[in-house]
């Protein structure tokens, strides 16, 4: 594990240290790969300060996913008013941020029930909701409708990650994912604009 260039700090900022250590040793060994005692001398910092600030790791690891699920909400609010985008910021969110990706979705490691990440995933959950709801053929598919664009999203977005599929060599993500997105989504809703019925008036 190597080091962070951190010359020197304030107590006010040495939060921040902590959290940007944690997140270029996740994006090294992934988030199980290193202790606090190896980040603490990754940052420069007592070996006592990360306990001091956090408690323990999966203390540490609640704040990254804190801090992920609000810039994620942020990202998804932004593009929520093009429905079809949203599915598009969700890739481009993983493939900038992926230390916090890699954190947020394995709940097994940081507190669920921390009120920051409770609010900030409420956030986000209520764009991809409502997202799909606009895609949904009827109220009676509307959770159906969620949870298949979720996977798809977090599906390709994964195997994007992973290298698993040919075009994560040299693809365009982001085209690959639009035309993914219509091409499913699109036939469900008949070819119609999101919010449309198949006679072209609004639902």
């Amino acid at each position: 594990m190597g080091n962070i260039s951190q010359p020197s700090y304030h107590h006010g900022n040495l939060r921040r240290v902590i959290i940007d250590a944690a997140l270029q040793a996740i994006g090294e060994s992934g988030p199980a790969g290193w202790s606090l005692r190896e980040l603490a001398r990754r940052a420069g910092v007592s070996h006592a300060a990360p306990a001091y600030h956090f408690g323990d790791k999966q203390g540490l690891l609640t704040a990254v996913a804190a801090e992920g699920f609000a810039m994620f909400a942020d990202a998804l609010e932004s593009a929520a008013a093009d429905v079809w985008e949203v599915g598009v910021a969700y890739l481009r969110f993983a493939l900038d941020h992926r230390p916090y990706f890699e954190v947020m979705f394995r709940p097994e490691l940081y507190r669920v029930d921390d009120p920051s990440v409770q609010s900030a995933h409420q956030r986000a959950a209520d764009v991809l909701i409502t997202s799909a709801h606009s895609l949904s053929p009827g109220p009676e598919h509307d959770r159906t409708t969620t949870v298949a664009a979720w996977s798809l999203a977090h599906g390709f977005t994964t195997l994007w990650l992973s290298g698993a599929l040919p075009e994560s060599t040299d693809g365009d993500p982001e085209a690959l994912a639009r035309s993914m997105i219509r091409l499913v989504f699109g036939a469900l809703a008949g070819g119609s604009a999101p919010g449309e019925d198949r006679t072209g008036s609004r639902r």
